[in-house]
C-alpha cells in the first residue's frame, strides 16, 4: 500500500505558496512603481519639477540682492504662481507671512531659505555663498563707471591685438567686465591684458575695501590685514593680505572675512525668508496620488487574475513534477527499475536509485553466495570430526594418536576460517585494530617465510616503515602461503622487498599455473578459487587474499595482481613507510 505525502508536506504546496508569494510581491512592486509614475507626470504637467523651483529661487534670490525689503514683491510672486500653478508664500523664520501670492493656507515644510548672502549651493551649483548681485557700499559713480568702461576698452584692444576677441559685460554695481569665449584664449592673453587693472580700485570701491579691512581685523583680534580684489572677475575676487603682503590662511581668516562681506552687505538687501511653494487646495509641498473607486477596482481585478493565472500554473508545474516522483517513490516499492524519462534531476535521481537497486541486488547475491560457502566450509571439517568421533563411540575406531591428531587438525582448520571469518567482519565494520610501531622489513619478510624453506627472500637491508608487525607478517603469510599451494613441484616462489620513495613495495612472484584474465577480477572475492569443484586438494579456506587486501588497505596501502597462464603470477603490496 503506498503512502501519499501529506498536503502540508507536498512539493506542490511549498511550489503553489511560494509562486504566490512572489506574484504578490512582483504585483505590489507594479502597482507602487505604477503609482510613483503617475504621480511624477502629474507633477511634471502641473510645472512644479525642479527646473522651475530653481528658477523661481534665482528670482528671488536677484530680488533680494537688489532690494531692501520685500515690500514690492507681490507682483513677481503672482506672476510666479500663476506659471507654476502653485502657491508661493515667503514668511519669517518664525512663520509671519511676509509675502503670498494669494491668501496664505496652511504651511508644512519650507521650499527654500531665500538669502541673498546665504546661497544654497546645492540649489545653485556654484561655490560663493554670497550672491554676485549684492553691491551695496561698491556701486560706483557716474563719472567712475565712464573711467573703468575705458579700462574695459584698453583690456579689449590688448586682446585684439593678441589675436583674441572679447566682449564688454556689465555688472550689477556698473563696473563692466571684459569676457572670453571659452578655448579662444589658448596663450593666456586674458592673464597679461588684465593684470594692471586687476585690483584697480575706484574711490567708492576703495572706501568700502578699508571698511571691510577694518572688520576683518576686528573679528580676528587686530591682525594688520588688506583686503584685495581682483575686479577682473565676475563677482570680484577677495582675499586677504597681511602687512607683509603675503596672503593669510587658515580657516579663521576666511571666515572672518566671509563675516564681515556679509555684516558690510547685509543693509542693502531684503531680510532673510523662507520659500514656500504649495498646492493652492491642500497646502502641501509634495504631491499625492489618490486612487479613485474605479481604479482601485481595476488594480484588484488584474491582481486577482495574475494570482489565479499563478495558481494553476503552479499546481500543472507542480502535478508534473510529482508524477515522476510518484514513478519513483512506486519503483522503488515493487523494487523494480524506475523509467528515465527525463534528463534533468528527477531523471538522474532515477537512474541514481536505479544503480543503488543494481548494487543492492548484487550485494544480496554475494551475502547469499557468502552464507553457502561458509555453510559449505564448515561442513566439511564438521562432518570429518563428527564422524570419527562417532565411530569412536561405535567403537568402530579406537582413539589413538592417530585419530587424535586427526580431530587437531580438523579443529584447527575450524579455527582457521573462524578467525579468518572475524577478521573480514572487523575489516567491514571499520573496526579493525593496528597497533603500529617502526618495523624492520627484512625481519618481518624472514619471519613470514621461515615455514616454507624454498621460498626466495630478496630485501636490501636497513628498510623501515610504520605498521603492524604481527598484521604484516599475516599479510605477507597469506601471499606465500597461496603462492606455494599454486606452484608445482621443481617450481620456485620469490619474495622480494624495496623503498619506493615514500612507500614500500613488496613482490611475492611465483612459476605457478597463473590465473586467466577472465578470473583475475574475482581473485580477492572471498570464498573464490580457481578450483571450481571446491576440493581442498590444494588447501586453503578461500579467504587468505581477501584478508590480505584489507590488512594492506588498513595500513592505507593496497594489493594489484598480475598473471599470465602457464607462466606464474606477482601480486605486488604498495604500503605507506609513515614516518619511523
Amino acid at each position: 500500500m503506498s503512502r501519499r505525502v501529506p498536503l502540508r508536506h507536498s512539493l506542490v504546496t511549498r511550489l503553489l505558496v511560494t509562486l504566490i508569494a512572489v506574484t504578490a510581491v512582483a504585483v505590489g512592486a507594479t502597482a507602487w512603481l505604477a503609482t510613483q509614475t503617475a504621480t511624477r507626470t502629474i507633477r511634471q504637467e502641473q510645472g512644479r519639477s525642479l527646473a522651475g523651483e530653481k528658477a523661481l529661487y534665482d528670482l528671488l534670490i536677484g530680488y533680494a540682492a537688489t532690494h531692501r525689503d520685500w515690500s514690492g514683491a507681490g507682483p513677481l510672486l503672482r506672476a510666479q504662481a500663476a506659471r507654476l500653478d502653485r502657491r508661493v508664500t515667503l514668511t519669517t523664520a518664525q512663520r509671519q507671512v511676509v509675502a503670498s501670492s494669494s491668501p496664505p493656507g496652511p504651511l508644512s515644510l519650507p521650499t527654500a531659505t531665500i538669502d541673498p548672502l546665504r546661497l544654497d549651493l546645492g540649489v545653485t551649483g556654484g561655490t560663493d555663498t554670497i550672491d554676485g548681485r549684492v553691491v551695496g557700499p561698491y556701486r560706483l559713480t557716474a563719472d567712475e563707471i565712464t573711467i573703468v568702461r575705458k579700462i574695459a576698452t584698453d583690456m579689449l584692444t590688448c586682446l585684439g591685438m593678441a589675436g583674441v576677441e572679447g566682449r564688454i559685460v556689465a555688472s550689477p554695481s556698473g563696473r563692466p567686465t571684459v569676457a572670453v569665449a571659452r578655448d579662444a584664449d589658448p596663450k593666456g592673453a586674458m592673464s597679461v591684458c588684465a593684470a594692471p587693472y586687476q585690483n584697480e580700485s575706484m574711490p567708492t570701491e576703495a572706501r568700502a575695501i578699508r571698511a571691510l579691512e577694518k572688520m576683518t581685523a576686528t573679528c580676528l583680534g587686530g591682525a594688520d590685514i588688506a583686503i584685495t580684489v581682483n575686479w577682473t572677475t565676475q563677482p570680484p575676487t577677495f582675499a586677504a593680505i597681511d602687512g607683509s603682503r603675503r596672503p593669510h590662511g587658515g580657516a579663521q581668516v576666511r571666515s572672518c572675512l566671509e563675516q564681515s562681506r556679509r555684516a558690510q552687505l547685509e543693509p542693502y538687501t531684503a531680510p532673510a525668508v523662507l520659500l514656500f511653494v504649495t498646492d493652492p487646495g491642500t497646502g502641501s509641498t509634495g504631491t499625492t496620488f489618490t486612487l479613485s473607486r474605479a481604479n482601485v477596482i481595476r488594480i484588484a481585478t488584474v491582481t486577482g487574475a495574475v494570482l489565479l493565472v499563478a495558481i494553476l500554473v503552479s499546481v500543472l508545474l507542480g502535478r508534473r513534477l510529482v508524477r515522476p516522483l510518484r514513478q519513483l517513490t512506486e519503483s522503488a516499492a515493487r523494487q523494480t527499475p524506475a523509467p528515465v524519462t527525463t534528463r534533468d534531476e528527477i531523471g538522474y535521481l532515477a537512474t541514481a536509485l536505479n544503480e543503488a537497486m543494481r548494487r543492492r541486488g548484487e550485494a544480496e547475491s554475494q551475502r547469499r553466495a557468502m552464507v553457502g560457502d561458509v555453510a559449505h566450509e564448515l561442513r566439511n571439517p564438521l562432518t570429518n570430526v563428527r564422524s570419527w568421533l562417532e565411530a569412536a563411540q561405535d567403537g568402530l575406531a579406537r582413539p589413538d594418536a592417530q585419530l587424535l591428531a586427526l580431530l587437531h587438525d580438523e579443529t584447527l582448520l575450524l579455527q582457521h576460517i573462524i578467525d579468518d571469518l572475524a577478521d573480514l567482519a572487523a575489516a567491514d565494520a571499520g573496526t579493525f585494530a593496528l597497533h603500529r610501531a617502526p618495523t624492520a622489513l627484512p625481519e618481518v619478510l624472514e619471519q613470514a617465510t621461515a615455514a616454507h624453506p624454498g621460498v626466495r627472500v630478496s630485501v636490501p637491508a636497513g628498510i623501515t616503515l610504520q605498521a603492524d608487525p604481527v598484521r604484516l607478517r599475516q599479510l605477507v603469510g597469506n601471499l606465500v602461503s597461496n603462492a606455494v599451494r599454486h606452484t608445482p613441484a621443481g617450481g620456485s616462489v620469490t619474495v622480494t622487498g624495496a623503498a619506493d620513495g615514500e612507500f614500500v613495495l613488496i613482490t611475492v612472484e611465483d612459476t605457478g599455473v597463473g590465473i586467466a584474465p577472465e578470473h583475475l577480477p574475482k581473485v580477492f572475492d572471498r570464498f573464490w578459487r580457481a578450483d571450481t569443484s571446491r576440493t581442498r586438494a590444494t588447501g586453503g579456506s578461500g579467504l587468505g587474499l581477501a584478508i590480505a587486501r584489507q590488512l594492506a588497505r588498513a595500513h592505507g596501502g593496497d594489493i594489484s595482481v598480475t598473471s599470465t597462464v602457464g607462466s606464474g603470477t606477482t601480486f605486488t603490496v604498495r604500503l605507506p613507510r609513515g614516518r619511523t
